[in-house]
């Protein structure tokens, strides 16, 4: 892919810019080891993933919206029988996911600081509007950026009006991200340019199946890749 005209570049946040995922899967296992007294690791997985799915319309993307969900579940696999001990220890994880420290992606910085002499650069993410800000400030990212839009879902309308905001072309457009799903196959649907950067830990909601088959599609294992890409 030969990327020319560009001039928005927009970067995903949760494990494109930071780490994030990995306490994710951490506080899963902390929750099946918590609830090992009731169901197997194997169950507890199955069902905690479930209910995140059904909240996901209600609660959306985040911690706190996982902290509920984790709560949910304890209920459901201990048949409404968890101690209030576990509940506080699971209020507890969630909050200490709140507190985790910025562990930026390697390279990350660099990479910004160069492009931010040549292109706007803006954060699109989804997730808590409060976290996400929290992380970006504690990051030392925030000074690189022209605009942060934190969206509910991640679709091909969602990213139509945040092109029309920034006043540019689809075609003027390039997202840079880890989720196929999320960052990838939405924009390359309304025309505008994708490069996917794969984080070594996915959640299982943002795995698709399909290999991308596409002219304004391009895969890189480094963010700093990118520099001898535009």
């Amino acid at each position: 892919m030969k990327v020319e005209g560009i001039k928005v570049i927009a970067f995903d946040a949760d494990d494109t810019l930071w780490v994030n995922e990995p306490y994710f899967r951490e506080a899963e296992e902390e929750f099946c080891e918590l609830l090992k007294g009731f169901m197997s690791k194997e169950e507890s997985h199955k069902i905690l993933f479930e209910i995140e799915m059904k909240n996901l319309p209600t609660y959306g993307y985040g911690i706190k919206p996982f902290a509920l969900s984790l709560i949910e579940a304890a209920i459901l696999v201990s048949k409404q029988e968890v101690p209030i001990s576990i509940v506080s220890e699971l209020i507890a994880i969630g909050k200490r996911m709140l507190h985790m420290p910025i562990e930026l992606i390697d390279g990350i910085e660099d990479t910004l600081k160069e492009l931010s002499q040549n292109y706007r650069l803006v954060v699109a993410t989804k997730g808590d509007l409060l976290d996400q800000e929290r992380k970006l400030i504690k990051s030392g990212l925030e000074g690189y950026f022209h605009h942060i839009e934190v969206m509910s879902d991640k679709t091909p309308m969602q990213y139509k009006k945040l092109i029309k905001h920034l006043d540019c072309n689809p075609t003027e457009f390039l997202m840079i991200g880890n989720s196929m799903k999320s960052d990838i196959l939405p924009v390359l649907d309304i025309g505008a340019y994708a490069i996917y950067i794969p984080f070594h830990t996915t959640w299982a909601h943002e795995m698709v199946s399909d290999e991308v088959v596409n002219s304004n599609f391009k895969e890189l294992e480094l963010a700093s890749e990118l520099l001898n890409l535009l």
